[in-house]
């Protein structure tokens, strides 16, 4: 009943911030007021050899200057007259992005390439990644700094009309941080088979050399090391349609701002816990809750890097002189707490544990029943906060956003915010003079309830999943961390995910061409990067920020998720190096070639991080930019294996001692939800 109470709850206030935000674009001048869209020479600003929109083809450096100032050396540069129009003709403000010294390491490819057909061509599918590293692969997506060809899969956007479907091709593992790579797509073909020439001025570019004063002569200069490069690693000229080269943001530009006000606020701290107080105390008979003996909520106070007093949804960072984010004066968050108390600790003191909430959710879903039965059976207290930036009180902003993307860094911003507030509520949960020195968290005899000498660990669900790899990257405290129904990469998850309709709508009013949306989108992953895993996913694991300690982590997803695509999960468990229990699935349950390519797999126990695949019998999701759909996709499993004791146990084996425990035997993991 909370569950159906909660999402109710959920599904109103995305009801009432959806109808706001449309009268908002419904109000805005028609769409004839746009300028129309062209096919023709490019505008300029925008790059003539893929003129159906401008920045296509995405991500290119064609966007980008040289800045000695900069970890790669680059800087973006977007020019306010080529970045999208709403309908109101008003173009997205290019300042957020321009600071960029380099792409998303988790940037989806772009460019429009009317009448491919992809499966003639040979492309690399969704279902066959090891295929886009064949010697003759008509798309080559290369590492120019070290000469590897990167995986990929390749897909046409089926959300689009004919004639706007965008090329999508998508890294399988997450680019390397501040390395430059070259796109090649050659010998495309039509439905019929038929070869696709290059267009005019890619043609002209890639041929002789130009004379002084052509209108391509400057584009040929920037793109021949570029066709150079590819002619060295065996892609020649014939045949080729396109080629150009991007650069990759570097780990300073992602996560400089996130380490930035960590350092500085733990600094402040001292080896002290944050100020807190305790508001709420409730303890309950074993009648009332046979599994929580008592739940503590509160306030506590985190230094705010945010630009307005007291960091409200909408707001941004704030920035110094040198660029880093700095306190307004006096500035804090006062966060809000919830901790989940299981009756063994108050015979034993129970390890402590930060739990991160779901999609746009609250700090209250620490009470669930699945938290709560985990807390008790195998001794943690779940502490939680909210997740500012993406919590409930932040939905009419986000809605908002799809409706006016110059605002759009409000919601990373705020949610970098809130990675410290999970932080600092952390230390409150371990430090001596925290919590434990509270009556609250002692029990008749005064010993306390939460054993401070036990590490710290994280246990996240869906977007807990999400951002909970982000939070455990940059804690210094948590070493381990499970990753439930997760994913990175919300410019992927967002067409795949059947919680996206409400954005979706806003974003159909404002921004109605189906083909810049998917520009757009690739647009706020740039942003969103320092907001979610695909960010920090480098430094997830094995390769840890300076100051921080190494991680392992559990990623325990649902076959066939409706609201996370497991691909994004793979994604991940590439980047990160996890392995994946096996078997994973039962034969022939996945229609892919090489199920769980470039994932190395392992059997019994693993002491690492991994990707441990649950299935409920759940149809295989679609294989095209689309969400699974009730019915056709059957029932969503997104809740099963949290609710699944095998998968508890398994959660709780690694929280405790950081080894993957086999719970399922010789057999794939199958959901068995309580």
């Amino acid at each position: 009943m909370r569950a159906v109470a909660r999402a109710l709850t959920l599904a109103t206030a995305l009801m009432t911030a959806l109808v706001t935000a449309l009268v908002t674009a419904l109000a805005a001048p028609p769409a004839a007021a746009r300028p129309a869209v062209t096919t023709g020479p490019a505008a300029p600003g925008c790059d003539p050899i893929d003129p159906a929109v401008c920045l296509l083809p995405f991500p290119s450096d064609h966007y980008t200057v040289a800045d000695r100032g900069t970890a790669t050396g680059r800087r973006v540069a977007f020019p306010v007259e080529a970045m999208p129009r709403s309908v109101a003709g008003v173009p997205v403000d290019p300042t957020g992005w321009n600071g960029n010294d380099g792409f998303s390491p988790g940037s989806m490819i772009l460019t429009l390439v009317p009448g491919l057909d992809l499966a003639r061509t040979g492309a690399a599918p969704i279902t066959d990644i090891g295929a886009s590293l064949g010697r003759d692969a008509p798309i080559v997506l290369l590492d120019l700094d070290t000469g590897e060809r990167w995986p990929y899969w390749a897909e046409l956007d089926a959300n689009a009309p004919e004639g706007r479907r965008a090329l999508i091709v998508r890294p399988a593992r997450n680019l390397r941080e501040g390395h430059r790579y070259a796109v090649a797509l050659r010998h495309l073909r039509d439905a019929g088979g038929a070869p696709i020439p290059p267009g005019a001025a890619f043609a002209a570019i890639a041929g002789a050399p130009l004379p002084h004063g052509h209108e391509l002569r400057d584009r040929q200069r920037e793109l021949q090391p570029v066709l150079h490069a590819l002619r060295r690693h065996g892609v020649r000229a014939g045949g080729l349609h396109l080629a150009w080269d991007f650069t990759v943001a570097s780990e300073r530009n992602l996560a400089g701002r996130a380490l930035a006000m960590r350092d500085d606020a733990l600094r402040g701290l001292r080896g002290n816990a944050p100020p807190y107080e305790v508001t709420a105390v409730t303890d309950f008979t074993p009648e009332q809750d046979d599994r929580i003996a008592r739940r503590v909520e509160g306030t506590f106070r985190v230094p705010s890097y945010l630009d307005r007093p007291g960091g409200p949804p909408g707001s941004g960072l704030n920035y110094g002189p040198d660029g880093r984010p700095v306190r307004l004066p006096g500035n804090e968050q006062v966060a809000t707490f919830r901790c989940e108390i299981p009756r063994v600790a108050f015979t034993r003191p129970a390890r402590p544990s930060l739990y991160g909430h779901g999609l746009l959710g609250r700090h209250t879903e620490v009470g669930a029943s699945n938290v709560r039965t985990m807390a008790q059976r195998h001794g943690f207290v779940f502490c939680a906060t909210k997740w500012i930036g993406m919590a409930d009180e932040d939905i009419p902003n986000v809605i908002a956003t799809f409706g006016d993307m110059s605002r759009f860094h409000t919601v990373p911003d705020r949610t970098q915010q809130g990675f410290l507030n999970f932080m600092f509520l952390g230390r409150a949960m371990t430090a001596r003079d925290g919590f434990t020195a509270h009556a609250a968290f002692r029990n008749e005899r005064g010993r306390p309830l939460i054993d401070t000498r036990a590490e710290l660990v994280y246990d996240g669900n869906s977007q807990g999943g999400i951002f909970g790899g982000a939070l455990v990257a940059l804690s210094t405290d948590i070493r381990r961390g499970v990753l439930g129904v997760t994913g990175m990469n919300y410019s992927t998850l967002f067409n795949r995910s059947s919680d996206a309709a409400p954005f979706q709508a806003v974003f159909d009013q404002s921004y109605p061409d189906r083909l810049e949306q998917q520009i757009i989108l690739a647009l706020m992953q740039m942003l969103w990067d320092r907001g979610e895993a695909s960010g920090y996913a480098a430094h997830m694991t094995d390769d840890p920020y300076p100051g921080t300690p190494r991680h392992r982590v559990l990623m325990q997803v649902a076959y066939g998720d409706h609201q996370v695509a497991t691909v994004t999960a793979e994604v991940e468990a590439r980047t990160v190096g996890a392995r994946v229990r096996l078997p994973a699935l039962a034969p022939g349950r996945s229609p892919d070639a090489e199920p769980y390519w470039g994932i190395r797999g392992f059997r019994t126990a693993h002491a690492g991080s991994a990707l441990v695949v649950w299935d409920s019998g759940t149809p295989s999701p679609p294989l095209t930019n689309t969400p699974p759909m009730e019915g056709p996709h059957g029932t969503d499993p997104h809740e099963d294996p949290r609710r699944t004791p095998a998968a508890q146990l398994q959660k709780a084996v690694f929280l405790k001692t950081g080894v993957v425990t086999d719970v399922c035997g010789a057999a794939p993991c199958l959901s068995a939800p309580e």
